[in-house]
């Protein structure tokens, strides 16, 4: 048993990755990964001894915590304005900061955290703890307070629709790098012929702002509509457009992040990539989700 805070780390990054998965909040992850913490330390030596597999047990009660979270969200989401978008998972690179060996989950990716977004609570708890940490049922149906066969449906109906939504997978980062730099490259010449050549025709452009900042608040799908929105932002905003930006990682590819001026918002965007062109745009300015990054 690894009941002191020192092997209770050894479990952190496992246990933030999942509650990231299920709310797309770093937020809520954490407070869960703490308050499970605190419910294993404040059992008595008996019940600890029942507990045959510490990282199982906290993986079970984290995902209750963001089940329950998930759900209270539901309301808050109707609301929203325009679309959501998982809270960006900003690094540096450096392997020892708290979130390296979460964001080289595949299923973080940005493309893929979108994606479990069309999941009701239940299957998103599902699919990540059985598809993801190869939990049996029975465990996933004592976390969503059914029987083993219903949770088994939840994560039979989430891996459809995962399966049909079809996320571009991780592209190499010697792939992502060179798009991106032909990408700003074309955008600070306004070449719309060299940016519809690096669109994938079923590109899509995807804003999260909740009305707090400029930006497109239904997705922009196709690539000339794309073109037309990335040419009038640089019409718009000239040479600053580009001038505040920087490459960095997010949610483990290759992305960006703007400074705040001459109009622009503070933002976070990554690519996802598909058959060698640029497949989707996630981009967060709402400043809400941009508190907890770190400096640039």
């Amino acid at each position: 048993m690894l009941t002191d805070s020192r092997g209770f780390e050894t479990h952190r990054a496992h246990l933030v990755g999942v509650g990231y998965r299920i709310t797309g909040s770093v937020a809520d992850a954490e407070d869960a990964v703490q308050e499970a913490w605190l419910r294993l330390a404040a059992l008595d030596d008996e019940a600890r001894a029942q507990i045959r597999d510490e990282r199982a047990w906290l993986t079970t009660v984290v995902g209750r915590l963001c089940l329950d979270r998930l759900r209270s969200a539901a309301a808050r989401r109707e609301r929203y304005v325009g679309p959501w978008l998982p809270e960006p998972l900003v690094t540096t690179g450096d392997a020892d900061e708290p979130l390296a060996a979460v964001v080289r989950d595949e299923g973080v990716r940005m493309a893929a955290m979108v994606v479990l977004e069309r999941l009701t609570p239940a299957q998103r708890v599902a699919f990540v703890l059985h598809e993801a940490l190869a939990l049996p049922y029975a465990q996933i149906a004592d976390v969503l307070g059914c029987p083993a066969a219903t949770a088994r449906q939840h994560a039979a109906r989430a891996r459809r629709i995962v399966a049909a939504a079809d996320p571009p997978p991780r592209a190499p980062d010697a792939e992502q790098k060179a798009l991106l730099a032909r990408f700003v490259d074309a955008l600070d010449r306004a070449d719309g012929a060299a940016l519809v050549e690096l669109l994938h025709p079923d590109v899509a452009w995807v804003n999260d702002t909740d009305g707090r900042a400029a930006g497109a608040r239904r997705p922009v799908v196709g690539v000339d509509n794309v073109a037309r929105l990335l040419l009038g932002l640089r019409a718009k905003y000239g040479a600053t457009l580009l001038s505040g930006s920087w490459v960095t990682t997010v949610n483990g590819e290759l992305g960006m992040r703007t400074a705040a001026g001459a109009g622009l918002p503070e933002g976070v965007g990554s690519i996802a990539v598909r058959d060698g062109r640029i497949a989707a745009f996630y981009f967060v300015v709402n400043p809400d989700k941009l508190a907890r990054l770190l400096p640039g």
